[in-house]
């Protein structure tokens, strides 16, 4: 006959006993490294007392020293007094000398260079639209930039237009120019739609909300 069991299931006491090993065992290995730990901090750092008692001892020794000094002999006394006594030299040994006529053709190498004409107030040396049109035109290359060579350089200060005025300052630069120093509408006008920029007045103003720039200039 089958044995009774009064009062409920049997305990599964197999279920148990490896969940006790498995916390003997952490509990063990945790202990261990706790115990590795403290010891490896405890040796690595020295001792005060050991620090103390060294310190001690190099003031002791530095005052042997200082009253050691009085017993020195005269000539090592002589000796170090006379390279304490020596100056340093700090003034400089070479020099160059040149002539007059040197200096005059020093003077003269400089060279100022007179204004240009009132037509090249906007030129651009590298986005001048007059040279880039002797590029070719596919892929429409003559709108890259296209620098002049040495031998196209000019010679003359490009003067500023003819009602220049001193730019605003920031912040208000963000939003506003002065339509002297760029004198042309033709951007307010093609993107009038965009709401990039707008004329007011005798400045240009960037109010912003638009498909590119949404914040502004």
């Amino acid at each position: 006959m089958a044995r009774e069991h009064g009062g409920g299931s049997p305990k599964p006491h197999h279920h148990t006993e490896p969940k006790r090993k498995r916390l003997s065992y952490i509990f063990g290995i945790s202990t261990l490294c706790v115990l590795f730990y403290t010891l490896g901090a405890w040796q690595g750092k020295p001792p005060i007392v050991a620090n103390k008692l060294q310190n001690q001892n190099n003031n002791n020794n530095s005052n042997k020293i200082e009253c050691t000094n009085s017993n020195i002999s005269p000539e090592n006394h002589q000796s170090s007094s006379s390279e304490s006594s020596t100056t340093l030299d700090f003034e400089s040994h070479h020099h160059i000398e040149m002539n007059e006529t040197e200096n005059e053709t020093a003077t003269l190498s400089t060279k100022e260079f007179p204004p240009c004409n009132m037509s090249y107030s906007e030129y651009t040396p590298c986005q001048d639209p007059r040279r880039g049109r002797k590029f070719d035109r596919y892929m429409l290359k003559y709108r890259e930039r296209h620098c002049p060579v040495k031998q196209e350089l000019m010679q003359c200060l490009i003067p500023p237009p003819p009602k220049y005025k001193t730019p605003f300052k920031w912040p208000q630069s963000r939003d506003y120019a002065w339509y002297d120093n760029i004198p042309h509408k033709e951007l307010s006008i093609e993107k009038a739609i965009q709401n990039w920029i707008q004329v007011e007045g005798d400045r240009f103003r960037f109010p912003g909300g638009g498909t590119m720039f949404p914040r502004g200039c």
